[in-house]
């Protein structure tokens, strides 16, 4: 019996051990932080904690704590919820860094301890003149965020009209940009009061932002504004290398935050507008380092390295993300390009005077099938156009897209209709990508930019054979540079090897350009839409010569016939170019009409309807009737035909009459009734 009982109480002892093992190595480091000091609830000091209690977490033996099977399995379920949220947050996954962030809140108010009198430490919410710009400025921003959720950053900038010109101290000329002072007074006119939760909040996203998160442009990153970039301003590092052995008090003022560096750099892109965000930054080059390692790294594109200096990709949220590294670039740098797909329709891009007329072009463009090159500059909005229109092909037609990185993304806006994109990668080139959309019966082609040879010779290719129409982007200035960049990609390809030849084929496939334009105030518009209307070869070779009885009067015929060819061999026009719409004195004007062959193709494509529509269009714009002009049309072709067929028989009938005049030349004198002369 006694032998029993201490059997009993040594596998109690046991027991009790092994359970006090397992919660001290759970609760080591909340433990050790029990121990108070003054940096303790410094945002250093916290954030060390969530990285090793999350580490935790992550990498504990469930196994070994001796749970029962219903509580194992939760809290397997948990710990893989944890991990995918963990590596979702770094894509830009903004429901995994909300659940990151709520699990970090709990960490710090139920662990360690983090209270009323406490929060401040981190952060000093309750004297203002401790607070720092960015401080300020994320206190600002969560409590927008609270009211206007992603449109908070679009608030505070147009409440206080800051993205305006403004010059700063020592500068000669203007630029946009964003102070600390601006900052500073917003904050002070706000007059803000927060309670704890807010506190321990702002707390929370700023441990996040260093932890799994984007730094400084973390929560501005989600706003919905046009992009975001970093490291493209300032000082490089390896600049202030060179700075400190030749002039040191150039090296102090860059130390004193007088010159900005490379990681002082934060530009958003707001409404067309690249603003400087002063007030904030990534503190060290390291951190701007990690930004760029990071940001790029959704669905795996490959490995950001020395020999290979970029990475063109997307992020989960579908922005597009360029990152560049030394030596390729001179610094760290990232650009994120964000698309509102919400915002594309035509109604809210086109808003200046005479907009209807603007959006029905557009409109019926597109629904006639009309080949459409949208031209303009970097940032103009050409992407964002080009989803404005899509809405208005007809839901018959399948579209395929091709694309450099996903940026349309149309599946989103329109889930129900045959839509597929494809991209390129590092295995498959643009031209593959393009040749495998024949085999995909697709209506419709949409090239997101054509900016390479063999893309835009492909284009014209397809244009031709492969599709209903096409739509598609490309960085042109005016319509000439257009054709001429078009013909050369022909020509660079091999396709063609004549330039009038090559020019010729495009001219043919080209109907209508839609040019945007940025001003420098950052406003975007369709400056003009222009028709490309290819010059008819008409044949004006003539006979004349025939009827000229001296030989100087033959010899000038066979000039003109010969001159005629060689305009044609040599300068030739090709094509001429009208504008249909222009921009003019903010208002959208109508100009020139559409020729008769595009309106026919278009009524042609169009339903029954929208047939009516633009027959409506066309007699309210141009004072321009169809059947009107289609009667015209066919009582000039009946008058063509007859002056053809009368030219016809005179020059059969002057033929003839040359024929019988050589014939009877060719008879002897005496046959013809009349004496020789005689010599």
């Amino acid at each position: 019996m006694i032998n029993i009982l201490l059997i009993i109480a040594v596998l109690g002892i046991a027991v009790i051990l092994v359970m006090r093992t397992i919660m001290k190595k759970q609760n080591a480091e909340v433990e050790q932080i029990v121990e108070v000091d003054d940096k303790t609830y410094t945002l250093e000091k916290m954030t060390e904690f969530v990285k090793k209690r999350l580490d935790e977490i992550t990498k504990i033996n469930l196994y070994d704590i001796g749970l029962s099977e219903a509580e194992l399995q939760r809290r397997k379920n948990k710990k893989y919820e944890l991990k995918k949220a963990l590596k979702g947050c770094t894509y830009g996954d903004v429901n995994d860094k909300k659940y990151v962030k709520e699990l970090i809140y709990d960490l710090l108010s139920k662990e360690y301890g983090v209270d009323e009198t406490n929060v401040s430490k981190a952060i000093p919410f309750d004297v203002p003149s401790l607070l720092t710009d960015q401080d300020k400025f994320d206190i600002l921003l969560y409590t927008y965020q609270k009211e206007f959720g992603y449109e908070a950053l679009t608030q505070i900038i147009k409440k206080y009209d800051l993205a305006v010109l403004k010059y700063l101290a020592g500068e000669t000329k203007p630029s946009y940009v964003i102070t600390g002072e601006e900052i500073s007074n917003i904050y002070e006119k706000e007059n803000l009061v927060l309670d704890f939760q807010d506190k321990l909040n702002v707390v929370v996203q700023r441990i996040y932002q260093h932890y799994k998160g984007y730094s400084s442009i973390d929560e501005v990153r989600d706003m919905n504004i046009d992009g975001v970039s970093g490291g493209v301003s300032g000082l490089p590092e390896s600049f202030l290398s060179q700075v400190a052995q030749t002039d040191g008090d150039y090296l102090d003022q860059v130390l004193e935050n007088k010159v900005p560096r490379a990681c002082d750099s934060i530009w958003i892109f707001f409404q067309g507008k690249s603003i400087r965000l002063a007030f904030l930054s990534f503190g060290t080059e390291a951190e701007l380092k990690r930004v760029c390692q990071n940001i790029y790294k959704y669905n795996n594109p490959g490995q950001l390295s020395d020999t290979n200096g970029y990475k063109i990709n997307e992020m989960k949220d579908g922005s597009r993300v360029v990152v560049v590294r030394p030596s390729f670039s001179e610094t760290w740098a990232f650009f994120v390009r964000k698309f509102d797909v919400k915002r594309a329709t035509l109604e809210q891009l086109i808003k200046d005077e005479g907009k209807e007329q603007a959006i029905d072009l557009l409109k019926y463009l597109v629904k006639g099938a009309r080949i459409i090159s949208l031209t303009g500059e970097q940032g103009c909005g050409k992407t964002t156009m080009l989803m404005g229109m899509i809405e208005n092909i007809y839901e018959t037609m399948n579209i395929r897209v091709q694309e450099v990185a996903f940026e349309l993304h149309l599946r989103k806006i329109y889930p129900t209709r045959n839509i597929l994109s494809f991209r390129e990668t590092d295995t498959i080139s643009g031209q593959e990508g393009l040749d495998v959309q024949k085999k995909t019966d697709g209506s419709v082609n949409i090239i997101g930019e054509v900016a390479t040879d063999p893309v835009a010779s492909w284009m014209i290719q397809a244009a031709q054979v492969a599709s209903k129409f096409t739509l598609f982007t490309h960085h042109a200035k005016t319509f000439p540079n257009l054709v001429t960049a078009l013909r050369n990609s022909m020509l660079r390809t091999g396709v063609f090897t004549d330039e009038k030849t090559a020019e010729e084929q495009v001219v043919q496939v080209l109907n209508f350009d839609i040019h945007l334009v940025k001003d420098f105030r950052g406003k975007r518009y369709i400056e003009r839409v222009t028709e490309c209307i290819p010059v008819e070869e008409k044949n004006l070779y003539t006979f004349d010569h025939r009827k000229e009885k001296t030989l100087e009067g033959k010899f000038d015929k066979f000039f003109d016939n010969a001159t005629n060819y060689f305009t044609k061999v040599t300068d030739r026009e090709k094509y001429r170019y009208v504008n249909i719409m222009e921009h003019i004195n903010d208002k959208y004007v109508l100009t020139n009409r559409i020729s008769d062959a595009n309106i026919r193709e278009m009524r042609n494509n169009m339903d029954e309807s929208d047939v009516e529509a633009f027959d409506k269009f066309l007699e309210d714009n141009w004072g321009y009737k169809v059947k009107d002009r289609e009667q015209e049309l066919a009582e000039e072709k009946l008058k063509s035909i007859q002056a053809t067929q009368e030219q016809e028989k005179k020059a059969n009938k002057t033929t003839k009459t040359t024929k019988t005049k050589e014939k009877v030349s060719e008879v002897p004198a005496k046959k013809r009734g009349r004496k020789p002369k005689t010599v």
